[in-house]
């Protein structure tokens, strides 16, 4: 006998909805562990055991462990993207860094102190080239700019940000380092607009 309306609804819902629930339930085991136990000793099986799928589940949504790793990292920074689509200041351009980092804080200190952490650093230079490219777009818009000159002052500020971002991490992310970012925010105030002004047509 055919399935009714609702059964084929259900049906459809479950084929179309189960492959995402496991990719995420995946994730979500792969962040428990990590409360658990280093990056390094953490494995596939691990991670298909704490979830209840099964191995061939797991290959199906990911490649490998790192494979993993980068659609986690991937995720958080889709989401940064549309949160920080217009950024008016250097303290919200590091304040968007920062959120990035310490939204799986767990996660990002164990690939900066991994050999993943090439996958760390690749997001996270990708995040800093983003949030100064917003913040550029406020600052010249209404200068008229030398393209090579924009990007020279892209790499500069992109590079600043990173680099405060590495030293933070490598003294282990103290939560509080916001109000000593904004008072170097503070004390910066000025200069970027100086510079822009300068090498304006």
């Amino acid at each position: 006998m055919p399935a009714d309306g609702f059964d084929l609804a259900a049906s459809l819902y479950y084929n179309e909805n189960m492959p995402n629930q496991a990719k995420q339930l995946i994730k979500d085991s792969f962040i428990k562990l990590l409360s658990e136990k280093p990056l390094s000793q953490i494995t596939v099986t691990d991670i298909v055991n704490e979830s209840g799928i099964n191995r061939n589940s797991f290959y199906y949504h990911f490649q490998d462990l790192p494979g993993l790793i980068e659609s986690i990292v991937f995720d958080e920074m889709e989401v940064l993207f549309a949160k920080y689509n217009t950024l008016n200041s250097l303290d919200e351009c590091l304040g968007a860094v920062i959120e990035f980092a310490l939204s799986n804080r767990r996660l990002a200190l164990h690939l900066f102190n991994s050999n993943n952490r090439d996958i760390f650093d690749q997001y996270l230079m990708q995040i800093t080239d983003h949030v100064i490219r917003k913040y550029m777009d406020v600052l010249c818009s209404d200068k008229t700019i030398d393209p090579s000159d924009r990007e020279i002052l892209i790499t500069y500020y992109k590079s600043l940000m990173f680099g405060l971002t590495v030293d933070w991490m490598s003294s282990g992310m103290d939560p509080h380092i916001r109000e000593n970012f904004t008072r170097l925010t503070e004390i910066y105030s000025g200069i970027p607009e100086e510079i822009v002004r300068r090498v304006s047509t």
